[in-house]
């Protein structure tokens, strides 16, 4: 029987190439998008049985072409980089890796509410430089502890990072299209409140929304002045989420304290975006879930779903509503 083909369409290196193949199961064959030439991708495109990617945009061309494929997995949670209706045209499940990535989405969320608040980045280079601010920065630095952590948005990534906050002694108030059932609540310390009151009560506010168009620039001047000016704002969602000038604005009005980006409009940012030239932002290249563990289990997961189809069972965590793989084993 000759191998499942795969495609992986993101950018690869040595050591995650290594890893990559540690977690493909036998009777399956890695290519790889990156690396080949615009004939060998429409050749190899229409042998390929399964799709795996993260980020990479998959368009209808890639659908329509993508003819013996059985559906999209992406590993990670967000698929707004995946054309979910040319995916359904085409008979495509499209599934994601729920909860893979939440640790270290979590983790980073801590990292940068406190290095925000403890002015790391600022210390970190004055130290470095011969300036000992020992006493300068502590009228202005914070601790979680006493603290309202608002959340818009309370899945997987949400829940995971509330646990983490509330650790350091911080009042738990959160948003959701869906509120979370009452032993959540319950468990975590939790209360649901509107969008605007956790928008006025927050200390730290951290997105964990998805990028819909109910949800694209929903954090503008409007909600941004309904804000404590001691306030933070955390995006470790997706950039389109927040109005980048709008935010740039306000942090240098004063009008919130300050804010830690993982995600941005445009990805990688311009590096002429004035938000970068900001004292009071901690950038990062969209690295919530850039860690090894992340990867490791958003592969597991991945992969897993792939042997479930190849067995003839419907892929897992489906997000199009699209149920059966197409091009099933018979």
């Amino acid at each position: 029987m000759s191998s499942k083909k795969v495609i992986y369409f993101d950018k690869v290196f040595e050591e995650f190439k290594q890893l990559l193949q540690e977690h493909t199961p036998p009777g399956f064959e890695l290519w790889y998008w990156q690396e080949m030439d615009a004939g060998e991708r429409e050749a190899k495109l229409a042998l390929a049985d399964y799709l795996l990617v993260a980020t990479t945009k998959m368009d209808e061309a890639i659908c329509a072409k993508a003819e013996k494929a059985r559906y999209i997995q992406k590993t990670g949670i967000g698929v707004d980089n995946i054309d979910l209706e040319a995916a359904g045209k085409y008979g495509l499940p499209v599934s994601n890796t729920p909860g893979g990535n939440a640790t270290g989405v979590a983790e980073l969320t801590i990292l940068l509410a406190l290095a925000l608040y403890r002015k790391i980045v600022q210390v970190n280079e004055a130290t470095k430089n011969g300036r000992w601010l020992m006493w300068e920065l502590r009228p202005s630095s914070y601790e979680m502890e006493g603290k309202t952590h608002g959340f818009i948005g309370f899945g997987n990534i949400g829940r995971e990072t509330a646990k983490r906050s509330r650790a350091f002694g911080t009042e738990l108030i959160y948003y959701d299209k869906y509120r979370a059932p009452e032993h959540v609540e319950a468990e975590l310390g939790a209360a649901y409140c509107s969008m605007e009151e956790v928008l006025r009560r927050s200390d730290i506010l951290s997105l964990h929304i998805p990028l819909l168009p109910e949800t694209r620039g929903l954090i503008g001047t409007r909600e941004l002045q309904m804000m404590k000016p001691t306030a933070i704002l955390l995006n470790m969602a997706r950039g389109g989420i927040v109005k980048e000038a709008e935010l740039y604005q306000a942090l240098q009005a004063g009008v919130i304290a300050g804010a830690g980006i993982d995600a941005w409009e445009s990805e990688p940012t311009d590096p002429a975006n004035p938000l970068l030239t900001l004292d009071n932002v901690i950038a990062s290249p969209h690295i919530g879930a850039g860690t090894r563990d992340t990867l490791n289990k958003v592969l597991t997961l991945a992969f897993q779903n792939m042997v479930r189809v190849d067995q003839g069972l419907a892929p897992q965590f489906v997000v199009n509503g699209v149920r059966t793989a197409r091009n099933s084993v018979q």
